[in-house]
This record gives structure tokens, sequence and C-alpha cells, in this order.
């Protein structure tokens, strides 16, 4: 049970439907949505302050998606303070422009109806079970997400409202078939070309260098022949997954855990309910009055359908006579769920209920008792689950007798390892870049480089790699960092000082020959006599791979050739080389050529996107927006 209350709180799920649950424009973070707090503001727009806890919540978040996104890399790229900041500003301009947009969302009166925000959590796919909505399952989510159901129904519903800017400003955008035509024209247009490559490696054999170049370039670049320090280590290796269990759970341990977890595969009992509406919001007495007359004709014996058809002020569920399909505990406004629960028989209709949305009159339409998954269709999963407990508990207590004999003899981990069931691993000398799984932790990496772990040479506390995974490291020998003597890279700066003047050399050469041609000499026979291969290419596009980036861009920067003048130019190649090129077709789509759908829609949504974060950008100009001097994140 304690395993799967930290799954809950701690687990991958979780973080998954905090993504999910988000539909507007990859804005991370749920901070925003939590309210207002007390707190220390990190920032404030028109007056509304974003307060230090929607901060952090926000970070947090946006912190839980990158780890997903790069995986155990982004441990190491946490430790740049200077990337980390960006990250935290990123976080508050999101924060920022959620608040704008709700701002802008209210002021233009845009609102998400109690119907589509329920229809909304009823067809999310993490509040289901089997398919079907769970209204446990969705308790459970949002409850582990610090959310009560009018909280979170609150926050969905303002998170639909921004959906509604987003969607209201891309609807109205639209693009005129010129417009996406010469787009198009442009973004096809291929080039035809010439072109030659003077390779470095082809002088890099007739290039000398003698040793006073390697010595002064060895002088000059201390930096570069600095070699990393060095540690040895031992250490010992704890994981839960790896624990063998000596006896394992019963049958009999597995029925007593269905009977506590009973509550977890029971689907509860669910109401089918209609309603017929009395609006109150103009007047509150005449309401009243009316929901008392058809309450009096219901009575009567007039049929409940026609009346939620011609009466009710929910015009979505009237036509449906009033039916408001199934609905679960927390679903709805307090009162109105009380109301609906209270119906026992189908059939059954209620009196006068108030909520903020006015009088309702509720009837029971169907009925469906709780239903509960029998021990043998969860029987592995729980045998699983319990097998995966027992293992965490005998690691914490394998932990515990680890700690204090690492502790007690801290100059060996021997008997450490003894007392746990593990052996002690062995690594040589390698830096701390290198460093293998599991030591390729930044936690690791900081215990190995403490003076009392590198220098006392004692064994290190308990270092947590992974979730019910730890490991105890100690130094086994330390080589200190230091300049490689100059005979260990003389070979290696040999080779550079070689690439280099070999690149120097066909600049040299490249800059003579577009001279060549610049005064009056074609290009192939300059290319020619020069003992070049002129290569050709007569649709290049602008996202060509076949040949060098630098040569695309230049080929896409030259103007449109003509009979009497075919522009060239030499280009400096990324890797060293030199290359001349000549332009000689511009191919354009033609108006005739039909414009593909997917290629509309393409344009109109970068278009829209353009124009949206343009709004974006004009809401925060005209707004008064205000930034805290610091800000402080839970790290």
């Amino acid at each position: 049970m304690l395993e799967k209350i930290r799954e809950g709180s701690q687990g991958v799920v979780v973080k998954i439907i905090l993504g999910l649950v988000i539909l507007s424009f990859a804005l991370a973070g749920i901070g925003g949505y939590l309210g207002r707090t007390t707190e220390q503001p990190v920032a404030e727009v028109n007056g509304v302050v974003i307060g230090q806890g929607a901060f952090s919540r926000a970070f947090e978040n946006e912190r839980a998606r990158l780890e997903q996104q790069f995986g155990e890399y982004f441990n190491q790229i946490a430790q740049d303070p200077a990337y980390m900041e960006q990250v935290r500003k990123g976080v508050i301009e999101r924060l920022i422009q959620q608040e704008l947009q709700s701002q802008l969302a209210k002021e233009l009166g845009l609102r998400v109806s109690d119907e589509k925000v329920k229809q909304t959590i009823l067809e999310m796919p993490y509040f289901q079970m089997g398919g079907e909505f769970s209204n446990d399952r969705y308790l459970q989510v949002i409850r582990q997400m610090n959310f009560q159901p009018d909280t979170f129904r609150e926050f969905l519903r303002e998170d639909m409202t921004r959906s509604q800017l987003v969607q209201a400003v891309a609807g109205t955008d639209f693009a005129l078939e010129n417009e996406i035509q010469g787009a198009l024209a442009l973004e096809t247009q291929t080039r035809a070309i010439n072109y030659a490559v003077l390779d470095k490696n082809k002088v890099i054999e007739t290039i000398t260098v003698d040793d006073s170049e390697v010595q002064d370039y060895y002088d000059l670049n201390q930096g570069l022949f600095q070699s990393e320090e060095q540690v040895a280590i031992e250490f010992v290796e704890l994981k839960a997954s790896d624990i063998v269990l000596t006896e394992g759970p019963t049958a009999e341990d597995v029925k007593a855990y269905y009977n506590e977890q009973k509550a977890q595969y029971m689907e509860p009992e669910r109401r089918r309910v209609a309603h017929i509406l009395i609006d109150n919001s103009e007047d509150d007495s005449a309401a009243k009055e009316k929901a008392e007359s058809v309450l009096a004709r219901i009575k009567a014996g007039e049929d409940f359908a026609q009346l939620a058809q011609t009466e009710s002020s929910d015009i979505v569920s009237a036509e449906n006579g009033g039916d408001l399909d199934w609905i679960d505990e927390g679903m709805m406004d307090p009162a109105f769920e009380e109301a609906a629960f209270a119906l026992k028989e189908k059939g059954d209709v209620s009196g006068i209920v108030q909520s903020e949305f006015g009088y309702h009159i509720i009837k029971l339409t169907d009925y469906q008792a709780e239903k509960v998954k029998p021990l043998d269709a969860v029987y592995e999963t729980l045998l699983a689950e319990l097998e995966k407990t027992a293992k965490i508990d005998a690691f914490y207590q394998k932990q515990t007798v680890l700690a204090e004999k690492a502790f007690e003899i801290s100059d060996t981990l021997l008997d450490a390892s003894e007392v746990a069931g593990v052996v002690v691993k062995t690594q040589p000398l390698i830096g701390k870049s290198a460093l293998p799984e599991p030591l390729n932790n930044p936690s690791v990496t900081r215990a190995l480089f403490s003076p009392e772990v590198l220098e006392d040479r004692v064994n290190s506390e308990l270092i947590e790699v992974a979730p019910e995974h730890i490991v105890v490291v100690r130094v086994a020998d330390y080589k200190a960092a230091a300049t490689k003597s100059l005979e260990e890279v003389k070979d290696g700066i040999i080779a550079t000082i070689k690439a280099q003047k070999a690149s120097a050399e066909v600049k040299v050469q490249a800059q003579a020959l577009f001279e060549q041609i610049q005064g009056g000499t074609a290009f192939a026979s300059a290319v020619e006599t020069a003992g070049l291969e002129m290569k050709t290419d007569d649709a290049l596009t602008r996202r060509s791979y076949s040949i060098a980036p630098a040569l695309v861009r230049t080929a896409f920067k030259l103007s449109h050739p003509t009979a009497d003048n075919m522009p060239v130019q030499m280009v400096e190649l990324g890797n060293g080389d030199a290359a001349l090129i000549q332009l000689t077709a511009v191919n354009t789509l033609t108006a005739e050529q039909a414009i593909e759908d997917a290629q509309k829609q393409n344009f109109a949504m970068s278009q829209a996107n353009k124009n949206y974060y343009a709004l974006l950008e004009a809401l925060k100009a005209q707004a008064e927006v205000k930034y805290a001097q610091r800000e402080v994140v839970q790290e």
C-alpha cells in the first residue's frame, strides 16, 4: 500500500496527465490556473498577481516535461545555471501570456458551458478504465494534482476558454489565392547550379610543419591539452528490482490485499438524469414561480420530456427531453448532485433545486448499481503489486543496514556489502565525463569529488540515483588534471596546423579562380583548367542535403541569372574546403500548377500562428506588466 501511494504521487502518469489536460498552444505549467496567493509575486499583469506558488508549480511541471523529453541527459544540462535561468524566464513569460489571454477572453465574454466541461472530462482517456469513464479514477487523479472536483472543473473551463480565444483568432484568419501562390512559389522554387569544390585534403600532403610551429601552437593553446582529473572507484549498488525474495506473497495475501483494495476495482453507482432548468439571472422571483408551476404540471401528469423541450432554459439538453446522460459523484453542482443521488427509483422527480445556474427539476431516468471486478480477474496484477511492495520493503531494510555499516566502517565497503547481500564493484581510473551507469549521475559526481570522499577516502553517504536505487561510493585512486606533454599531443597539433594551412591554401586558390571568372573566363573552362570536377544540380531545393549547406544558402541568395550574366560566388565551407558556385537557372511554381489542399492548410496554419503570437505581443505591449526583481524557485 505504501508503494501505491508513493507511485501515485510521484509516478510518470500524473506528469503525463498534467500535459494531456492542457488544451492550449503548448503553454506548459498549470500554476497560472491555481488561483492567486498572498505570496511574493513573480510578476503582475494589469494588477493581477502571479504568485510564487503558482510559478513554482509551473516551473516543476516544465521541469518534469524536460526530464521526459531529454531523459537522463537532463540531469547534465540542468547543472548549467544559464540554461535553467532561461527555463525560469520562459515559464514566467508563459504564465504572463496565459493571464493576458484570460483577461482578453473575459473582456470578450467568452465562456465554456458546464455541459462542454463535463463532456471533456468524460472523454479524457486517463479518467477511463476499460474504455469507460471511471469516477474513482477521476477523483484519484485530480486529487493527486491537488484539485477538488469544483476547482478542477474551473481550471479546465478556464483553459478551454483560452482555447476558444485561440480558435476565434485562428478562425478569422484567411489567405488569398495569390498570397498562397506567391508563398508556395518561393517555398517550392528550385535552382540550377554548377559548382566545384576545392578539397583541402588534396593539398594537405604538400604542407610541411616545422618544430617551432608545433611548439608555438602548444604554448598558445595550453587549455586544449588538459587531461581530465580521474578517479578509480569502488561502489555498492542496491536496487529494489534486483532483490530476490526468500518468501513471496501467498494466495491468502493476495486475497487480503484484494479486500483492502476492493474500492479501486469498484465501479460506483451511476445515475442518468434529466432536468428542467429555469434561469433566474434576470428575475429570481419570477423564475422560482415558474419552476413551481412546471413542477405542479409534472405532478399533474404532464410529460417531463415535453415540458423540458418547451420550458427549460438549458436549450442543449431540452432538445433531448432534458437528458443529461450519466452522472457520477463530483461532476455536478453540489446541490444538484445531492438531489439527483437522493432519487431512488426510475421515474422519481425531485422538488425544486437551486444552483448557481437557476432552479432545477430533476428526474431519475436510469440507474446503474455499483459493480466490483472479481478476484480472479485481477489476481495476477495484485500478485505483482505485492511482490513489488515486498521487494521495496526489503530494499529499505537493506538500505538502512547498508547505511549504518558504511558509516561505521568508513574505510572499506566490504562490511557494508556483506550485510546488504551485494558485491563491491570496481571502476578503474576514469574521467568524470565518462562515468558509466549508475555512476553518471550529478549527485554521484559531486560526492566523488567532495573533499571528504576524495581526500579522506571515506565512504560516501547513500546516493539515490533513481527511485528505489541507491549507491555508496568511495575513491580508490585519484589522478589530478594536468597539461599533457608535447610528445603526447604532437601528432594532433601537426594534423591541426596542416589542416589550417591547407584550408588557407584552397581559399587562396578559390579566390584566384573567382577573380579569373569575374574577368571573363567561362566557369566550366576555369574549373577544368584548374583540374577540378564541375558538378551540376538542375533542381536544387532550399532543403537539399546533397551538397554543403553553405552552397545551398548561397545559391538562393544569388540574383536571378540572365543569358549574358550567370552570377558566380566563392564560398567558404564549414569543413575548411572552398567552393565556387554558378547559378544558371531559377525554376518557379507556375500559376497553372495546382495548389494542394494540404499546402493551403499548412500555409493557413503558419499564418494563424504568426498572427496569434503577434496578438500576444500586442496585448503585452498594451498591458502593464511588472516583473519581480528576484525570482525564487524550489529546486
